[in-house]
């Protein structure tokens, strides 16, 4: 069965589409292909194109993204873990959960699970990423939503 646009329909779940690369690019990808243990080009291809994806999405600001905030940061600057503290605090419906894990007697880092408008995720990191003791900081976001932890509660119920 063929589709509209003249790509060969596998199944409802997949269409095929070609791809023409230059030799040297399939090399690279074959490389990564068995690098990464993927089962085909196919999959690392649909992985690469999802990252894309979330990244035009991410950019376009309003799109709810789920993701995660990890920093490196120096726990023995003066007030940091606090403020820290506070600032996902202020944020609560954003910030899902937080773990940190001591490097060493002075470095932390700190993994923040975060969802919501990716405009505003994008400015909880950057006012936590610019606080005075942050080694580094990075906001990864999917094109994912986390379920609700609890559901509305159904007025029948009540």
């Amino acid at each position: 069965m063929m589709t509209r646009n003249g790509s060969e329909k596998v199944s409802s779940l997949v269409s095929r589409i070609s791809v023409s690369l230059p030799p040297d690019l399939l090399a690279e990808l074959d490389g990564m292909v068995a690098g990464r243990g993927y089962d085909s080009r196919s999959q690392a291809i649909g992985e690469m194109v999802n990252y894309q994806l979330a990244e035009h999405k991410r950019s376009l600001g309003n799109e709810v993204m789920a993701g995660t905030l990890t920093l490196l940061y120096n726990r023995a600057t003066r007030g940091l873990q606090g403020k820290l503290a506070d600032i996902q605090y202020q944020h609560v419906a954003e910030v899902i959960s937080s773990l940190h894990v001591h490097l060493t007697e002075d470095q932390m880092l700190e993994v923040i699970l975060v969802q919501g408008p990716a405009i505003k995720l994008q400015a909880i990191a950057n006012e936590i990423v610019a606080q005075r003791g942050v080694i580094t900081g990075r906001l990864q976001l999917l094109a994912a939503v986390i379920p609700p932890l609890h559901a509305p509660a159904d007025e029948k119920e009540m």
